[in-house]
């Protein structure tokens, strides 16, 4: 037995190792095989998923969870739910973070050499420096009889409008230099704007406001809104927003053709606005220097600001919807908290008044003086001392526009339009899902239908989009002591004095009799009407033992028949 218990530990001390070495980098433990003699490494069971960095989830951090001891009482319902909420919320954020590996383009930047800035380099040099595909998107359109124009881009950033203040109408695809169709509406156009998909858009002329498709044939003419300035439109309310020369605000709902709010600013002509992304609100800018915000469910303006002592020419509110950027004629460009107003964040002094400014997706702000147009990086921080880039266009600059997605500016002149490249100002990435560039004519229509079914109504736009989940309690007391008082219903006192009568009629006892009528009549009315509300709100009823609740159906039953006895 001592020979054989030695024999076996001496083969489990010659018994070759499994593996060579075995470290743990980046999370993620990594083990070295050794071969055996037939060539093959023996494999090792897998020990789990990489350990996603810390600052990947900050970037992707949705804030601070909620304290579970402050809600209920520990291990009730209520923080059962709250638990599973946090968990999807953080594996949510976890899966986002393990999913930018899929995200394979990047931004690009403009560097200049030692003792240059980049704003002295031109279009052409950076023609020639950027390869085929990209030196095409930079081209100029020469329409010098039909000026000054108005530019916008869809949402996917594929397709282009350009509006002629005499009448000259046109859309195209302007990657692929296709036209969709030119026409000539023979009025003077003020402004234009896409609809929910390239195939309508409207366009603001001189009497109405008129819907085209992309074959350029006329569909509705809007005369609600009339002598209109400006154009925007909710994508996500099907709101199609209008202000006019008299200074009136009007939201149309576009699927029903219904005018849902049509009310005067009281501050003169409009033709400055912009709406916020974040919360679906309009940004008006004013003569006086003050920037009203406006939602279709109140007449009046949720919030105002005095931004310039001077009137506003421009503003512009970027895609997060947290700054907005204005200018005015007093030569100053201010950068605001859009969330927390009165708040200046940024304060510029510009060579000369501005006529537009726009946001990028990668919070570019570029600025329109005159012909020349300019563009800043980390406006929002107030670490811009020079422009990143400047460009002097054939004409005085009307509209423009940063094209989603694509490192593109679009500005529009007097003499037609011309397309900017504007390295880095573009988000590299899309969402198939909310935007597509390359989408299809069916992935088009399938989209279209799927947008309608989850229309977001106008009553749910407001200032802070947040509270439509959380409870209005003063209402909500509101409410509860008006149940309390139905309850307990009580005579309301009657201060009647009958008025003087002749021939007898006014005696004491006739005084008595009738106020005591029109006080009975009165308080008899009274009841009556508490009554009714407490039946209908079902109120102060007691059930009996077995009595099944009334159904919709139960008129159909046949009736219980009376006998006499």
């Amino acid at each position: 037995m001592a020979k054989q218990q030695q024999k076996r530990q001496f083969k489990k001390s010659n018994k070759p190792q499994k593996f060579r070495k075995s470290e743990v980098k980046d999370g993620m433990q990594i083990t070295e095989f050794k071969v055996n003699q037939k060539g093959r490494a023996k494999k090792k069971r897998f020990m789990g998923r990489k350990v996603v960095p810390s600052k990947l989830l900050q970037k992707y951090s949705k804030g601070e969870g909620v304290e579970l001891k402050t809600i209920g009482r520990k291990d009730s319902c209520v923080q059962n739910k709250m638990k599973k909420k946090e968990k999807k919320i953080k594996w949510a954020e976890e899966e986002s973070a393990r999913a930018e590996i899929l995200l394979t383009e990047s931004k690009g930047q403009l560097e200049a050499e030692e003792g240059t800035y980049t704003s002295h380099i031109t279009q052409t040099e950076i023609k020639k420096a950027v390869d085929i595909t990209s030196a095409a998107k930079s081209f100029d359109l020469n329409l010098d009889q039909f000026g000054p124009y108005k530019m916008q881009f869809t949402q996917n950033g594929r397709h282009l409008l350009l509006g002629g203040r005499k009448g000259h109408l046109a859309s195209m695809d302007w990657i692929t230099k296709k036209l969709h169709y030119e026409i000539n509406v023979m009025e003077s156009i003020h402004d234009v704007c896409w609809l929910h998909t390239e195939v309508m858009m409207a366009a603001a002329q001189k009497q109405w406001v008129y819907i085209y498709d992309n074959q350029g044939i006329e569909l509705h003419c809007l005369k609600q809104m009339d002598r209109v300035l400006k154009l925007e439109f909710l994508p996500y309310h099907f709101l199609l927003c209008s202000g006019s020369e008299s200074g009136f605000l009007n939201w149309l709902d576009v699927t029903l053709g219904k005018e849902v709010l049509r009310t005067p600013t009281h501050k003169g002509r409009l033709d400055v606005m912009c709406q916020n992304p974040y919360n679906a609100v309009l940004c008006c800018g004013h003569p006086n220097g003050t920037v009203t915000m406006w939602t279709p469910n109140a007449p009046e303006p949720v919030a105002s600001i005095l931004c310039h002592p001077h009137p506003v020419r421009a503003i512009d509110i970027d895609h997060t919807g947290m700054y907005m950027a204005t200018v005015g004629v007093d030569r100053q460009m201010k950068i605001w908290d859009a969330r927390n107003l009165g708040k200046c964040l940024q304060h510029y002094t510009i060579s000369s008044g501005a006529s537009n400014v726009a946001f990028s997706q990668k919070s570019l702000l570029s600025v329109a003086i005159g012909n020349i147009v300019e563009v800043y990086r980390n406006v929002t921080l107030g670490g811009t001392d020079h422009a990143y880039m400047r460009h002097k266009a054939g004409g005085i600059i009307t509209d423009m526009q940063f094209c989603p997605y694509e490192d593109i500016l679009g500005i529009s002149t007097y003499k037609g339009y011309s397309s900017l490249i504007i390295p880095g100002s573009g988000e590299p990435n899309f969402d198939a899902l909310e935007a597509n560039p390359y989408i299809s004519i069916s992935g088009r229509k399938e989209a279209e239908v799927k947008a309608l079914l989850s229309k977001v109504p106008a009553e749910l736009i407001t200032l802070d989009p947040l509270s439509i989940g959380q409870v209005d309690i003063p209402t909500l007391k509101e409410k509860l002591e008006a149940k309390k008082a139905l309850l307990y219903v009580r005579k309301p006192k009657i201060d009647f004095t009958p008025r003087y009568r002749m021939k007898g009629k006014s005696g004491s006892s006739q005084k008595f009799k009738r106020k005591q009528k029109v006080r009975e009549d009165t308080q008899r009315e009274y009841l009556k009407r508490a009554y009714s509300q407490r039946e209908e709100l079902g109120l102060g009823k007691k059930k009996k033992k077995g009595e099944k609740p009334a159904e919709v159906l139960d008129r159909f039953k046949p009736k219980k028949k009376v006998t006499q006895s």
